[in-house]
């Protein structure tokens, strides 16, 4: 794997997001006013409701949460489509880059990406609704890295639909993780599903990783065992999801739609 040719592909991106205002606009926005309407919902729950003794900390911590896990999703569909969008796909393909090598720079771009509308907006909640997701300390880190790597492992899903029936797939990007999101229990415990939906919903590394977040932040204390087990299942879904986009790029190219994907 070479590294240069993996720091050029960021690069691009980077200067694309750097030298456009409507791009950093763009990130930063959405998370703002997620930070915004799920301040002041959690707000209302706090005077209807005494579910939790920090209504605001546990939803609005778990909307941060949840975003970051969208905008690394989001993020590495949206740099693939730039590709398509710009009409550099060819180019991507027949240049001497690695599969593997695009797949990094994609995954390494992503999280900068997510990154640039997440801090500002988390920070933002701090004066705003006294809320800090940093309060959860190094836990928070173990919890980022499974919501990290299940966020790229859903762009990695949905560009291999991109690959095996074209750009007409790309509706699909923004719909992948509102599909996942009940089943995730983001804002509430797992006992509220039905029995059966529990079981496909402990599949997913999301249950894992928030119903621990709420565990820290109600009883202080942290289970190490789900933050491994969340960390397990998005290492075994990543490979999954690199086995998938290897499998769709060689019948791409076998059928010879590579050619035709950007036009």
């Amino acid at each position: 794997m070479n590294f240069s040719k993996i720091y050029a592909l960021g690069l691009r991106h980077i200067y694309l997001i750097s030298n456009s205002l409507p791009r950093i606009i763009d990130l930063i926005y959405w998370p703002t006013v997620q930070i915004f309407l799920w301040g002041f919902i959690s707000k209302f729950f706090t005077l209807s409701s005494d579910y939790y003794s920090n209504t605001v900390g546990i939803i609005l911590t778990a909307a941060i949460l949840y975003d970051f896990l969208f905008r690394v999703s989001i993020s590495f569909n949206m740099m693939f489509l730039e590709e398509i969008w710009s009409r550099n796909f060819t180019n991507l393909f027949i240049a001497p880059i690695r599969i593997s090598e695009i797949i990094t720079s994609l995954t390494l771009t992503a999280i900068l990406r997510a990154l640039i509308g997440l801090v500002p907006a988390a920070i933002l909640a701090i004066p705003l609704f006294g809320v800090s997701v940093f309060k959860l300390g190094l836990p928070l880190l173990f919890l980022l890295l499974p919501l990290y790597l299940f966020g790229v492992t859903l762009g990695l899903l949905v560009t291999s639909g991109l690959l095996r029936f074209g750009p007409s797939f790309e509706n699909i990007a923004w719909a992948s993780l509102f599909f996942l999101a009940p089943l995730g229990c983001i804002y509430y415990p797992i006992e509220i599903l039905p029995n059966s939906l529990q079981i496909v919903a402990k599949g997913l590394p999301l249950v894992h990783i928030f119903e621990e977040m709420r565990n820290i932040l109600l009883n202080n204390t942290v289970n190490y065992f789900d933050i491994i087990k969340s960390i397990s299942i998005s290492i075994v879904y990543f490979i999954l999801g690199v086995i998938i986009f290897y499998s769709s790029y060689l019948g791409a190219k076998q059928r010879g739609t590579l050619i035709n994907m950007g036009e």
